[in-house]
């Protein structure tokens, strides 16, 4: 777990991916890898997820996650296909034990003091901040590291390429996550040539910001 937090870490960004159909997931890693951004959090909300998982994850080549899994069962499910650490809008203790007895790393949302102390009695120190523009964005987070020392944020939802560095200044920010980078128009396009430019841009971006 800890070998794939840091490497969520030094990618410092995390495409959120939902697909209609896994035949994109082979062209779509593809192309987030030949933007140097070998990591992908394939969201539960189609019923393509799973094998677009499998698909990507057997690349070998990049960090695939699930994202928006709500069950226990989403769990095994995303495991089962490759999944090298889950994410979660919010924080289910079912959802967190489930990923601990199969040894993945967990990230749940948490916005609020209560729910990061929550998270905290579950054993965790790195949480999904979602829905970060609409929950006081990065001075929410910059004010919840005082009394959370050593917690680490996933800011998701509301980021992009005019706030990224907003996080990324923040120390305790250990990735962003957005949906920015694949959009489902470009997906559907075939247009994975503007994804991979879309994607190193991010990433320059990202650079600059942990600089800034």
């Amino acid at each position: 777990m800890s070998d794939t937090l840091s490497t969520l870490c030094a990618s410092r960004l995390v495409p959120v991916v939902v697909l209609d159909d896994a035949a994109d997931a082979q062209p779509l890693a593809a192309a987030l890898v030949a933007g140097n951004l070998p990591v992908a959090e394939v969201t539960f909300r189609t019923a393509a997820a799973a094998d677009a998982i499998r698909v990507m994850a057997d690349r070998g080549d990049m960090l695939v996650g699930a994202g928006t899994v709500l069950t226990s069962q989403q769990v095994d499910q995303a495991v089962d296909a490759g999944a090298s650490y889950i994410v979660s809008p919010g924080l289910s203790r079912a959802v967190v034990e489930r990923c601990q007895e199969h040894g993945v790393l967990v990230l749940p949302g948490a916005v609020t003091a209560t729910e990061i102390q929550a998270a905290l009695e579950l054993g965790l120190t790195t949480v999904k901040f979602f829905p970060a523009g609409t929950s006081g964005g990065a001075a929410a987070i910059a004010a919840l590291t005082e009394p959370f020392a050593g917690v680490r944020f996933v800011p998701t939802g509301g980021v992009g390429p005019k706030n990224l560095h907003e996080y990324l200044a923040i120390p305790a920010v250990a990735a962003v996550g957005g949906s920015w980078m694949v959009s489902k128009d470009l997906v559907r396009a075939g247009d994975f040539a503007q994804i991979t430019r879309i994607a190193a841009e991010g990433v320059a971006l990202a650079r600059q910001g942990a600089l800034a």
